[in-house]
């Protein structure tokens, strides 16, 4: 059973136990991502993310390391466009030190200066990387194009510009304007006992910040763009990566769109795998994917096939896209769609970090919690005539298209 707690300062803990497991999952979560951040300012939440590991006024970034391998655990950090998370799985009788190093690193980092000229050059290492990946890069480069001029489209790891201007005072303020209690749940799930949530409580339920969040860009809503966007790229294969109109995270005909998108592209049976892959031979990889926020989202189809075989690669998912717009769906492809789903929901719920993780972001964006039998609920009684006009609204408009090739294929690329 969840259970949820709101400290007197307004942090909010949720919680799940989980006696089967020897685990104990524990994240903190923080509703600050890029599109909080001002232009000047890109990349700053994602940077200090990082800054978190580079040591406290008692902890070196080395004897932070030290200490999660001294006791057995994985500890990570990711940050997206509305969240920053800081997390670690460990045994549950070490989940009180781990709580403590998470703890001092979230209140204490020493924001050395030398460190962040370091890790302005690894973070910058980050971004090249992700332009030398060609599947990660293409979808990047898509979002600018979906929306233009909104925090929604920028990339949550900033720019070279930008990056290169970070100092101590920037992270400070920045952390003054969005790391307040009110932004901050903390997500426990796996084999622990009620003296950790009384300890967490302790550790977080006393902090204060002068004001609440100053939410300087938020994601209001922004309106989809159609466009195109081509990058020069001497690589083996060709990448493709259509953008179309999404939901957001609180639209109750989201059921509709993650039937719609393991139909067309999300699992080994959908028509995208089976007409790209299994019976032309296109592409190895070929996959439709949704991302979802507080107020739009995005539904993409990605595909990388040689360059000479673009543009049928091109035209096959224009034909995968109009046949459903055309004939709609079968009962087979409904029913089996709804069971993927069920089963990969399910069997997710089995891993403490995969509940703390779904109760973390749950409780951080939509201060609620369904029960999975709410849930399976909710995809068994998806019909084909809603997911027939989930088609039409997410393909009946405008599209983005961002494409990395070689130079003679963008040439007589013409869409």
């Amino acid at each position: 059973m969840i259970e949820t707690h709101i400290c007197q300062n307004g942090v909010r803990i949720v919680h799940e136990k989980m006696p089967h497991v020897r685990s104990v999952a524990l994240g903190i979560w923080v509703g600050a991502g890029s599109g909080d951040e001002m232009e000047s300012e890109a990349g700053i939440a994602h940077f200090i993310e990082h800054m978190l590991f580079k040591g406290t006024a008692s902890r070196s970034a080395r004897t932070i390391a030290e200490e999660f391998d001294r006791i057995g655990g994985d500890v990570n950090a990711f940050t997206s466009k509305e969240m920053t998370c800081y997390y670690t799985t460990v045994l549950g009788h070490q989940a009180p030190r781990a709580l403590s190093i998470l703890t001092d690193m979230f209140f204490n980092s020493a924001f050395d200066e030398a460190e962040i000229e370091k890790e302005k050059s690894i973070v910058l290492d980050e971004l090249a990387a992700v332009e030398d990946a060609p599947d990660d890069d293409v979808d990047e480069r898509l979002w600018p194009v979906m929306y233009p001029e909104q925090p929604i489209g920028k990339p949550v790891l900033g720019n070279e510009a930008t990056i290169s201007t970070f100092n101590r005072k920037m992270i400070d303020d920045f952390m003054e304007k969005m790391y307040t209690p009110e932004q901050i749940v903390i997500s426990v799930a796996g084999n622990y006992d009620k003296r950790l949530i009384q300890l967490i409580e302790v550790q977080f339920g006393s902090f204060k910040r002068e004001k609440k969040a100053e939410h300087s860009a938020p994601l209001a809503l922004p309106e989809f763009h159609g466009g195109l966007t081509l990058k020069e790229k001497d690589i083996e294969q060709a990448h493709i990566c259509l953008g179309f109109t999404g939901l957001p995270v609180d639209d109750e005909r989201i059921p509709e769109l993650i039937v719609l998108d393991s139909i067309i592209g999300g699992s080994m049976s959908s028509r995208l795998f089976q007409e790209v892959r299994e019976e032309r031979g296109l592409a190895y990889s070929i996959h439709s994917y949704f991302s979802a926020y507080k107020s739009t989202g995005a539904f993409m189809i990605y595909g990388g096939t040689s360059p000479e075989n673009l543009r049928e690669l091109s035209d096959t998912i224009d034909g995968v896209i109009d046949a459903i717009l055309k004939e709609g769906i079968t009962e087979n492809e409904l029913h089996n769609a709804k069971e993927q789903l069920k089963g990969g929901f399910l069997l997710g719920l089995e891993s403490s970090e995969a509940i703390m993780h779904r109760n973390g972001k749950n409780e951080l964006i939509l201060r609620e919690h369904k029960s999975a039998d709410e849930v399976v609920a909710l995809i068994d009684n998806v019909e084909i005539s809603q997911v027939y006009r989930m088609a039409n609204d997410i393909f009946g408009g405008q599209r983005a298209i961002s494409i990395i090739a070689p130079k003679d294929v963008l040439k007589e690329f013409n869409i």
